[in-house]
């Protein structure tokens, strides 16, 4: 049993090998999961953590395999499908998930669902 136990030590000390880089980027996962609304970005982030911005950048993509602005988009796009099947608004929908304009949430939101929001709308209600 000790030589299975010195193994994992061993595989968890290779692959987290710095607890302060995993609670960094769980922590702004969590923080962007919790105000994804809000006006987040990379400078907000690293004042947020206490951390170089492409220090941050790097650690993020390292754990989670995308950048933290990549993953802000996928969550808004997430919420925004769950406002649309509830019934709101597109244009009411965009602002409630963070994004400034209907355009920009239109194009982002069919680049990543394949459908504009309208015709997801209208999938959701049949």
């Amino acid at each position: 049993m000790k030589f299975y136990n010195k193994e994992i030590k061993r595989i968890k000390d290779d692959c987290y090998s710095n607890q302060w880089q995993i609670d960094t980027v769980i922590g702004l996962k969590n923080y962007m999961d919790n105000n994804y609304k809000e006006n987040l970005n990379l400078e907000l982030f690293s004042r947020i953590r206490f951390v170089s911005k492409y220090h941050l950048l790097r650690l993020f993509k390292r754990y989670y395999g995308q950048t933290p602005n990549q993953y802000l988009m996928d969550k808004r796009i997430e919420k925004a499908k769950l406002c649309i099947k509830n019934g709101l608004s597109i244009s009411e929908t965009c602002y409630e998930v963070g994004f400034e304009s209907v355009s920009s949430f239109s194009s982002l939101f069919k680049r990543k669902t394949g459908f504009t929001p309208r015709a997801y709308q209208k999938s959701n209600f049949r």
